[in-house]
């Protein structure tokens, strides 16, 4: 194996880890004590669901949004789910959708997983329903659940409807092969399955379904990219949170989302079903739908990709939004100050030291282009001690940081946005152990400040949970009204980027120089 695919195996691999703190992937703590009672129950178009009663808020877990992908319908579109007699029981979460273990404890090969959990505050509602927020997890297209994300904080502060959603993951719901029609996107075409059914079901739960801000983080956050390009998403969603997963990631840049084109994507899947015992089979769709769950997780890529050049996305998100081709809704973007950090520190943890003398070898590794490495060599020298971090901004700023900016310069042209960085450089720490180097606000670091996961938010000091509020305030008043502004927060321009800090709060306009975004321009 090269060493750049050796690398970029790692790195992938660090993902499912980084994406999401160390404590959503270990069991999560009991949710406040349960109450039921006749309240907690709502009837859908395929029938009620009993829900669980906490202190200020009600949670309606594992409903089903479409029928289980089992058998013939394995990778196939999501089809409507079955209706129900008598009353579903919906006070604990469903399986997560097959993958190996990380964030799910030993992982998942249930196929049965098309579900989505309803978290809404108790008590009566207003004059109008309540804006809905539809949150896709992260974990690069490859791990991660809904489960992961408790959302009462959000929920209850923000007086809104948040809804968490499982989609297929990995070769399930992204490889692509030519026997497989429509095969590339299923992933997507899931979550777009979620989002029609909030339509038709979330008025029940007091939810506004012409009041919806589809949102993510990492994957989740380039899924939310995908959909804005997508044709077969117009008319689902009203506004856009696009969190660490910037629009115009690259292939030949491994650690931030991309897209895939079809042609490639097929020819990686016949590669995959050989691999698995189907290519030379009379019938390799059939093939491919009697393998266990289990053999086809371990053969498939520890990162996924959708394609592209498909009628779900016609075009790589990248160029759609450079095209001016995509839905025309308010976005809030962003990323975190040390995106690149948390991979950097697992990958020297892994027995990868960068110093003086590795480093032109490191970088050469991820950028083996002819002159590459030399320019980024000498943009980003090593000296004797401070290869972690320099290697962190490598990664975050080639991945995250100037990807958003620009992608956020190519939204602004169409449609209000609002950008932000996260500065906490004291953020909890994502992952056990002690790292090699401070970490400062890596990927995913903001997101305890919004969900808890696995009690993490307990571990914010005073500061950071006053700055939670103020998060929790702006992305619930932009799913409101598609602005975040209000009397209580600092004001949020839309001419600069918003850098979000317990100590300060305040615009910033030193993102796109300080990320070096000129160079990585120039680099191409």
């Amino acid at each position: 194996m090269s060493g750049h695919r050796l690398l970029t195996t790692l790195c992938c691999a660090l993902l499912a880890l980084l994406a999401v703190p160390a404590t959503a992937r270990a069991t999560a703590p009991p949710q406040q004590p349960v109450r039921q009672d006749t309240t907690t129950t709502v009837r859908t178009h395929e029938g009620a669901v009993r829900g669980a009663a906490h202190d200020g808020y009600l949670t309606f877990e594992g409903i089903p949004y479409a029928a289980p992908p089992v058998g013939g319908l394995r990778w196939k579109p999501p089809r409507p789910a079955a209706p129900w007699s008598g009353v579903r029981d919906a006070t604990r979460p469903a399986s997560a959708c097959p993958q190996p273990p990380g964030e799910v404890p030993g992982g998942s090969t249930d196929e049965d997983c098309l579900h989505l959990n309803v978290t809404t505050p108790e008590g009566p509602r207003g004059a109008r329903p309540r804006p809905v927020i539809v949150w896709l997890h992260g974990g690069g297209l490859t791990t991660g659940a809904a489960r992961s994300y408790d959302a009462h904080r959000m929920a209850v502060r923000g007086d809104v409807v948040v809804v968490t959603v499982d989609y297929r993951l990995g070769a399930l719901g992204f490889l692509a092969h030519r026997g497989l029609p429509g095969s590339g996107t299923f992933g997507l075409a899931d979550q777009q399955a979620a989002l029609r059914w909030v339509r038709a079901e979330i008025g029940a739960f007091g939810g506004d379904p012409h009041e919806v801000t589809l949102a993510g983080e990492s994957a989740g956050g380039y899924s939310v990219c995908a959909q804005l390009a997508s044709p077969t998403a117009t008319g689902l969603f009203e506004r856009a949170v696009i969190e660490s997963g910037p629009c115009t990631g690259r292939g030949d840049r491994p650690f931030a989302p991309s897209s895939v084109a079809l042609a490639t994507a097929r020819r990686e899947g016949a590669a995959f079903a050989a691999g698995v015992g189907c290519g030379a089979a009379p019938d390799p769709a059939a093939c491919l739908r009697r393998l266990p769950v289990s053999r086809l997780l371990a053969a498939q890529d520890t990162d996924q990709q959708p394609a592209h050049d498909t009628s779900l996305l016609p075009a790589d998100p990248a160029a759609a939004l450079a095209a001016g081709r995509f839905h025309r809704v308010p976005v809030l973007i962003g990323s975190n100050h040390d995106e690149g950090n948390g991979w950097a520190a697992g990958i020297i943890r892994a027995g990868n030291p960068v110093t003086p003398d590795t480093w032109p070898g490191v970088v050469a590794a991820f950028f083996p282009a002819p002159g590459q490495a030399q320019a980024i060599v000498r943009e980003y020298p090593v000296h004797r001690a401070d290869g972690g971090p320099v290697f962190g901004a490598v990664i975050g700023d080639a991945d995250f940081a100037c990807p958003t900016a620009s992608a956020g310069g190519l939204l602004a042209a169409e449609v209000p946005v609002w950008r932000y960085e996260f500065a906490d450089e004291h953020a909890p720490p994502l992952t056990p152990g002690t790292p090699p180097f401070p970490l400062g606000a890596p990927h995913a670091a903001e997101l305890p400040y919004l969900f808890d996961l696995g009690g993490r938010s307990r571990d914010l000091t005073a500061a950071q949970h006053r700055l939670a509020d103020t998060m929790i305030d702006y992305w619930t008043r932009f799913a409101r009204t598609g602005d975040p502004n209000g009397p209580s927060s600092p004001h949020w321009s839309r001419r600069a980027v918003l850098s979000l800090a317990p100590d300060r709060i305040a615009p910033t306009h030193s993102v796109v120089s300080r990320h070096h975004c000129g160079f990585w321009d120039a680099l191409g």
